[in-house]
């Protein structure tokens, strides 16, 4: 059986509503990969995006880069290749079409805004919470985060080294340059983040919020846990918007009365005597 070959459609990709704007972020940052020199397989752009993207985006996983490059490939935006016999393994590999390539750098160099950054902490929502968790353990947590970040920095160093010297990476060498000056920045931040947490502050909301905790010693005085009718500390106190009660139905005034005329007394009542 001869080997398949996929080749771009005829349709256009206009027709198909395959506009770069309109497509997924995956779908863009794979496509973005297959428009540097070269024939990619879907591993070797993970492998890319292990490399580049995830330092200041993110990887898309294996799976989802075979699903977008079938849809890149359905628009006309890519072509695939499938190799022959003389390849000790059968593989195929893809690469960005003309379409493809003018639908991209119309996308990249449009005039729309980017859209602000959107920032996921893990640990600074821990952190947020740390009234209900020891605060050894918080302080353990943000150790272990700058420990991490230092390793993922020595990664971005490692790529920027790789990528020294060759033309066509000259811009991904911006992105991880500015990756770089993230993490530094972000090991900063983590070790002000230690003296914060062991300021007294700190310390003294997670130790109230441990006594509160099954197990700890109750005061009788105090009632049952959970009971307390004690305010929140000024610090975990949420603000709470006014509730809107519906206005009273005004009542109309009332009119005053007279006053009663005296009661005379009945000639059958009896006097007293």
């Amino acid at each position: 059986m001869a080997a398949r070959r996929t080749t771009s459609h005829s349709t256009s990709p206009q027709q198909e509503g395959g506009a770069a704007d309109e497509l997924p972020p995956t779908a863009r940052a794979v496509l973005g990969l297959l428009s540097f020199p070269g024939e990619r397989t879907g591993y070797e752009l993970k492998k890319w995006a292990d490399a580049s993207l995830r330092f200041f985006y993110w990887s898309p996983a294996i799976s989802q880069i075979y699903a977008e490059l079938r849809r890149l490939e359905a628009l006309g935006y890519a072509t695939s290749r499938r190799s022959g016999p003389e390849e000790p393994r059968a593989k195929r590999s893809y690469a960005i079409t003309e379409e493809g390539r003018a639908a991209l750098a119309a996308w990249a160099g449009g005039g729309r805004d980017a859209g602000p950054p959107v920032l996921k902490h893990p640990l600074l929502l821990r952190v947020w919470l740390g009234h209900l968790t020891a605060p050894d353990h918080l302080r353990a947590l943000v150790t272990e985060h700058i420990a991490q970040t230092e390793r993922e920095l020595a990664e971005v160093r490692e790529a920027l080294a790789l990528a020294a010297g060759t033309e066509a990476w000259s811009h991904p060498q911006v992105a991880l340059r500015w990756s770089e000056r993230r993490l530094v920045a972000e090991v900063e931040l983590a070790e002000a983040m230690l003296d914060d947490l062991a300021g007294p502050g700190a310390a003294g909301a997670s130790a109230d919020s441990a006594q509160g905790a099954p197990g700890a010693d109750a005061d009788p005085t105090q009632g049952a846990p959970g009971t307390s009718t004690d305010p929140a500390p000024a610090a975990l106190a949420l603000p709470v918007p006014p509730q809107t009660q519906p206005p009273h139905k005004a009542q109309p005034p009332r009119r005053p009365q007279p006053p009663h005329p005296p009661r005379q007394p009945s000639e059958d009542a009896p006097t007293p005597g």
